[in-house]
C-alpha cells in the first residue's frame, strides 16, 4: 500500500489470481517487474523489438481475451512500481516530446534533472524530447557537470526519432554506462509511435494512457516541475491542480511553472492556476520562474 496525495492505494497480487490462457501476445500479463530499455529494445532493429511488436498489437482491433490481456498488464505494472516506489520520494518533470538534443532547452532539462536527482528521485512520461532530458540529468545526477557535458555533446549528433529509431536508441544506449542513479519513466502504447528513452532505469509502461496519466502524478509525492509543452503538458497541469486543489493541506505537492512568458502569454496557464490556488491549501505551492535553477531550489530540496 501507497499513499499518494492523501490517498492510500492497496494492489492485490496478481500472483495469487487464477491464470486465464491468453495466446499470441507480445508481452506477459503476469510480469512481476518493470521493464529495462533493454527488454524493451530487445532487437538489433527497433521494428523487431517487445516495444514496436507490443505497438503494432495494441493497434489491431482488439478481442475481448486482447483487452483482458492488457487489463491484467497494467494491473501487474502497478504492482511493480508500487514495489519499486517503497522508500523513494519522487519528483516529476513534464514537458514537450518535441524538445531536441543539442538545443538549449533540452541541456537545460538535464540539468534540471541532475538538480533534482541530486535529492530524489526523477519521474517522467517516459517519452522523448523534455522526458528524455530529465531522465538523461537524473540518471547522471551524482557524476559531475564533466559527464554531463559529454553525454551532451555525445547525443547532439542525434537529434531527433525521426527518421531513425534505431539511430536515436544506438546514440543514447553508450551514454547509459556513465551513470546509473535510480530515475522512472511511465510511457504508453497509447502513444506508441513516441518511443520510450532509454534513460529511464525503470519503465513502467502501460497500454491505457488515462491509467498511466493519473499514476505519474500521483507517484511524484514530492512535487512537479512544469516545462515548456503544448497540449499534453496542458492537461498534465490541470490535473496535478485537481489532486492539489482538493488534497489535505499535508497532502499538496509543489507545482513549479518554467518559462514566465510562456505560461502567460504563448499558452496562459498560470493565470487559470492561480485563480484556482487563491484561497486553497495549494496557494502557497504553486510557482512560476524564468530558470531551472529556480524551479529546483523549490521543489528538490
Amino acid at each position: 500500500m501507497r499513499k499518494v496525495r492523501g490517498r492510500s492505494i492497496r494492489v492485490g497480487s496478481t500472483s495469487d489470481a487464477p491464470r486465464v490462457e491468453l495466446d499470441d501476445l507480445p508481452v506477459d500479463p503476469y510480469r512481476t517487474t518493470l521493464y529495462t530499455a533493454a527488454e524493451l529494445y530487445d532487437a538489433p532493429v527497433y521494428a523487431d523489438s517487445l516495444d514496436a511488436r507490443t505497438y503494432a498489437w495494441s493497434l489491431r482491433p482488439p478481442t475481448s481475451a486482447d483487452s483482458l490481456a492488457q487489463a491484467l498488464h497494467d494491473h501487474a505494472v502497478d504492482q511493480a512500481l508500487t514495489a519499486w516506489l517503497a522508500g523513494r520520494h519522487l519528483v516529476g518533470v513534464m514537458g514537450g516530446h518535441e524538445l531536441m538534443r543539442g538545443e538549449r532547452a533540452y541541456a537545460e532539462a538535464v540539468h534540471l534533472g541532475s538538480l533534482l536527482g541530486a535529492s530524489h528521485t526523477v519521474a517522467t512520461g517516459g517519452g522523448p524530447g523534455a522526458m528524455e532530458a530529465a531522465n538523461l540529468g537524473g540518471r547522471l545526477a551524482h557524476v559531475g557537470a564533466e559527464a554531463l557535458d559529454e553525454a551532451l555533446a555525445w547525443l547532439a549528433d542525434t537529434p531527433s526519432f525521426r527518421p531513425s529509431v534505431d539511430a536515436w536508441v544506438s546514440a543514447a544506449l553508450p551514454v547509459n554506462a556513465l551513470g546509473d542513479a535510480p530515475t522512472l519513466g511511465i510511457p504508453t502504447w497509447f502513444y506508441g509511435h513516441e518511443p520510450p528513452n532509454v534513460f529511464a532505469t525503470a519503465i513502467a509502461k502501460y497500454f491505457r494512457n488515462a491509467t498511466r496519466e493519473a499514476i505519474l502524478l500521483q507517484v511524484c509525492d514530492a512535487g512537479i516541475v512544469f516545462l515548456p509543452g503544448a497540449a499534453g503538458t496542458v492537461q498534465e497541469i490541470f490535473q496535478d491542480a485537481c489532486e492539489n486543489y482538493y488534497a489535505a493541506t499535508e497532502s499538496v505537492a509543489p507545482m513549479v511553472l518554467v518559462g514566465r512568458s510562456y505560461w502567460t502569454v504563448d499558452y496562459p496557464a498560470w493565470p487559470l492556476l492561480q485563480a484556482l490556488a487563491r484561497g486553497r491549501a495549494m496557494e502557497p505551492h504553486v510557482h512560476l520562474v524564468d530558470t531551472v535553477e529556480e524551479a529546483a531550489a523549490l521543489v528538490g530540496g
